[in-house]
Formats: structure tokens, sequence, C-alpha cells
């Protein structure tokens, strides 16, 4: 079976094409030995064995002695450099044996589908056409003895060997197989922040899968890569590493697309029927915020309850515009990841590590970018006109310093013997008094303090629509 000189990477060919090409049929020897054999399984493999058409992968598996004097790539393990070259070689191997007029039976542990590099490549290769011969994979057998349904546990499962980037972000349940060697178990190990271990945690160790020998365990997981002697058919089941953020935002959004269904007061809802309520919470939020002692750790319950209060109307904002075809809450968090993403070069561009902006420049820099982003005439278009007033009034004034051109008041006015105005105590004084001011003058301090903003953001517009101008006529 020599491979030819330059194999190819084309995309997998048609139907009739492949009814033209070399064949090679691909089955499982099941996770143990001949008990899990399928019947066309063994058929195949006898009636191959009997016209030297079988070849298996290797020969360390159970199941490989019901064809003992079949051939096996287990020489290309001894030879090559790395696994990749390992299963190209066969892949070659093979698509030379099938062109010289035969069909080619492949036998691999497991199940052909799960877990199988060399039969992805056979799949992609337009040399020979592929032909896959259903079996038994050690996950159904693992199922069994784990006790867990594996969709109502939304189990994933992944490679051992490329665990690091695998599971990245995954939080669990995980079954991890192919770990076979101890270096695998412990690059499991140390590719989880210790931080990211929920506490207390224990791995269930499976091995050997319904052979006499099977071996079903459980060890803590500092103690994964210490206290378990790995073989070929060794597996790990991890029901979690930290607090499952996924499936509980599924949860929650499931519950809030049925609340739209089946509880008339949630079905009767509308965006404009919300607001005030969007309102309430998030002011809820601020008053629990308020009331924390970081200290003792008093008033963090509360603020949790308020924060999923507030997250319930993020929630049903996001159902309504899905019944109506818009978004989904899953292209809200898309949005502001990519949003975040893009504010934020310093952190994730090329070069981050060396670039150390100061605040003041990133403010001036996610100002320019949102008015560049959402094609406004003016960062002030960002404001909303709905503010309370005292508000409104600080994002006028922060989003003009922001831009480079901070508000300044150019009349001042002695409000009598207030002390020292140098804290924030005696600045609420300053604004006690103001508002008592007021009160005596019949004037509404919240509207003269919006109409106070107002001015200022006319006048900072007509100055940035001005240095816009200069900037045109420059170019």
């Amino acid at each position: 079976m020599t491979p030819p000189a330059t194999p190819s990477a084309a995309t997998p060919p048609g139907p009739q094409e492949q009814a033209a090409l070399p064949k090679i049929v691909v089955v499982g020897l099941g996770p143990s030995d001949e008990r899990l054999l399928t019947a066309e399984t063994v058929r195949l493999l006898a009636d191959a064995a009997d016209d030297d058409r079988l070849v298996l992968r290797t020969r360390r598996h159970p199941a490989a002695a019901v064809v003992p004097h079949a051939p096996s790539f287990d020489d290309v393990y001894e030879t090559a450099d790395s696994f990749e070259e390992v299963y190209q070689t066969i892949v070659d191997r093979l698509a030379d044996a099938a062109r010289q007029g035969e069909t080619i039976v492949y036998a691999v542990p497991g199940s052909p589908i799960v877990a199988e590099h060399t039969v992805e490549l056979l799949l992609a290769d337009d040399r020979v056409a592929t032909e896959l011969v259903p079996a038994l994979s050690f996950v159904d057998l693992a199922w069994v003895r784990l006790g867990i349904d594996p969709l109502a546990e939304g189990v994933r499962i992944v490679d051992g060997r490329d665990f690091a980037t695998a599971a990245a972000g995954e939080r669990g349940p995980l079954l991890v197989a192919q770990c076979d060697q101890q270096h695998v178990l412990s690059d499991i190990k140390l590719s989880v922040d210790s931080a990211e271990v929920a506490e207390p945690i224990e791995v269930t160790v499976i091995q050997r899968l319904g052979l006499d020998d099977e071996l079903i365990s459980t060890v803590p997981w500092d103690d994964l890569d210490r206290s378990v002697e790995p073989d070929h058919l060794t597996s790990i089941y991890i029901p979690r590493l930290a607090a499952p953020i996924a499936g509980e935002m599924a949860r929650f959004g499931w519950l809030v697309e049925r609340l739209r269904k089946e509880c008339p007061w949630d079905s009767a809802q509308t965006h404009q029927s919300l607001r005030r309520h969007l309102l309430e919470e998030a002011y809820e939020v601020l008053e629990a915020i308020d009331e924390l002692d970081e200290e003792t750790g008093e008033g963090f319950e509360l603020l949790e309850e308020e924060l999923g209060d507030l997250l319930f109307q993020v929630f049903i904002h996001a159902e309504l515009a899905a019944e109506a075809g818009y978004f989904t809450v899953a292209d809200v968090a898309r949005g502001i990841t990519d949003k975040l993403y893009g504010r934020h070069p310093h952190v994730f561009g090329a070069g981050a590590d060396d670039d150390n902006p100061t605040v003041d420049e990133l403010l001036t820099d996610w100002e320019a970018q949102k008015k560049t982003e959402k094609q406004r005439d003016s960062v002030m278009d960002g404001v909303p006109a709905v503010l309370p007033a005292l508000l409104f009034a600080s994002k006028v004034q922060k989003k003009a310093a922001g831009a480079g051109h901070p508000v300044s008041i150019d009349r001042h006015y002695d409000f009598g013997d207030i002390g020292d105005i140098g804290d924030e105590a005696a600045f609420g004084d300053v604004l006690m008094a103001v508002v008592s001011q007021a009160r005596e003058a019949d004037v509404d301090p919240e509207q003269a303090l919006r109409m106070a903003a107002k001015r200022a953001e006319l006048v900072f517009r007509a100055h940035e629509a001005a240095a816009d101008e200069h900037a045109d006529e420059e170019c």
C-alpha cells in the first residue's frame, strides 16, 4: 500500500462521480469485544478477510480478535512523527489499495462516525467513494454506565487531545474521549484555571467499557493526572466546571417564551406597556447598589434578585421582537459582544499588550467610534431626551468633555455661606439650595435645568459643526 505522490484535498465528488470511483467500506468494531459487533459488521469482516480486502486501523482493540490474520496500520503509528501524519498516511494507503480494483473494507474502533479522523479525511477525499456502516460507539455504553440522558443533560463530546481549544468556554457537562496517555490528562487539568473549577468536583473515569475488566471510578479534579492509569479505552466525564451560564440562560429564555404563550399578563404586554416596568426595575437595581455593604457582604442577595428582575425585562423585550421576526436574545448578546470587541482594540486588537491608553484617551476614542458607527451628525445624538434633568445635564457635559470640548459655565452665583464645596455632601447642599431658590421664585427646577442643558447641547453642536467645516476646508 504505497501512498501516491500527491494526495488530493479537493471537495468530495458527487453521487454520479462516486459510482465510478474506487470504493472503501468503513465498518466499526464497536466499543468492546465481539459481543457488541453488529451482524452486518460480522458478515463484512468475514467476507473481506477471506478475499484479503480487509485492513484494520489498529489491532489494539478487543474485537480485532475476530479477524486474527487481518493486517493493520499499527506500523504507521510507530514510524510517523505526528498524529496528523498517521491519519493522512492511512488515508493515502487506503486510496492506493482501493485503486487496485476491489472494494476495501476498513475496520475502525467504535463507530466510524464518532471521533474517527481518518474517516473524516476519507469522506473529503475525491480519490475514493466512502461508505459507512453503522456501529455502536463507546458513547452508547457511556450513557448507560453513567445513567444519564445526554440530550436532557446537554452533554458535549470533546477530544481529550484537543481539550484546551475544543472545550474553551464550556462549563459542562463534558464527555472527554481519547484520554489514552498521562500527559493528555495533565493537559486537560492544566488547561482549566483553578478558579473555573466548581467546588467540590469529582470526575468520572470510564475505562474498558463492555469488557470483563471494565472500570468506572470517580477521582477529585486535582488528582486527575495522578491517580488514573490511562489506556487506549479511557474516557472521562466532567459534570460541570463552573456556573452553567449558557444552560441557565437557555432555561430562562424557555421560561419567558412560555410565559408569553400561557400567562394572560405576559401575553398582553407590548414594548410600550413595558416601558415603565423597565425604568422601575433599573431604579430598583440602583437602590440595591446603594444599599450594598461590600465589607460585610450585606445586600448582595438583594442585588442578585433585582438584577434578575432587570434581566427579565431584557428577555421579554427580545421575545417580543423575536415574535415579530426582528431579532432574538441571542442576537442581542451577539451584537453587544461584537460591539465591545470592536470598542476595545487595546484589549483584543493586534499589539494590544503594547498599547496602554489613558482613560481620557479611551473616552475620546469611544465617542468618535460611536459617532462613525451610528452615522451621527453629533455625539450628542446619543443622549436620550427622556432622561431626568440632572442625568441629562451630566450626559451632555460628559459627551462634550469626551469629545475634547468641555462645557463651560460663564456665570457664577453666590449661594451664601455654604462652606467648603469640595466634597459630595457640600455639592448636594448647593443643589438643595438651588432647588429651594427655584421653589421660592416659582420656577420648575427640573425644567430649568433641562433647558440649560439643552442650550449647552446646542452651543456644543454649533461648535462641533464649525470645527467639522473648518476641517473640510483644510482638506
